[in-house]
């Protein structure tokens, strides 16, 4: 059994919840977000709090269940807080710069990688050397981050590249003489 499926998940002032179906809808401050739960799943919204629980004692569901709790814990999150990625850029020459709409890199290759940001998320860059990830929907936000690191991730040797503010980059000793 699911120790974070068995928990319900409040519903705080201010956000509209509803649920039809496999479909969970919340609606909040910082906008709408929706999820469609699994079908092995079973979703109850009654007295201001959201239950998940699994319709069959199946593996398949008991996995599912808790995830599906995740995930409705997220929207609430979402709707209120929103999220948050923080990017880090270390190298010589390496740095960022919004240009309108789009996300403008300068990672040591013989161009700059224009990133154009998605609908609904926010990109700013406080310094040329920080990227800042912002947004209601918690697997956009991090896909984003993830498109962003990927352009050049950070490598072992100098640690130069682009990487998460909490990531820990392994360093390797260089070749000996």
């Amino acid at each position: 059994m699911s120790r974070i499926g068995k928990k319900p998940v409040a519903i705080p002032s201010g956000v509209t919840a509803s649920v039809e179906g496999q479909t969970v809808k919340m609606k909040g401050p910082k906008g709408q977000l929706q999820f469609v739960a699994h079908g092995d799943v079973e979703v109850k919204f009654e007295n201001g709090v959201i239950t998940v629980a699994p319709r069959v004692k199946t593996n398949r569901a008991q996995a599912m269940y808790g995830t599906a709790r995740a995930q409705v814990a997220n929207l609430v999150v979402g709707v209120t807080k929103g999220f948050e990625k923080k990017l880090e850029i270390t190298g010589v020459g390496y740095r960022a710069a919004m240009q309108g709409k789009n996300l403008q890199l300068s990672l040591g290759y013989s161009h700059d990688v224009v990133y154009s940001i998605p609908e609904g998320i926010t990109v700013t860059v406080p310094k040329p050397t920080e990227i800042t990830v912002t947004g209601s929907d918690s697997q956009r936000v991090g896909q984003v981050a993830a498109e962003i690191r990927s352009y050049r991730p950070p490598e072992p040797y100098k640690g130069k590249g682009v990487k998460y503010v909490d990531e820990f980059i392994f360093r390797k000793e260089g070749k000996k003489k």
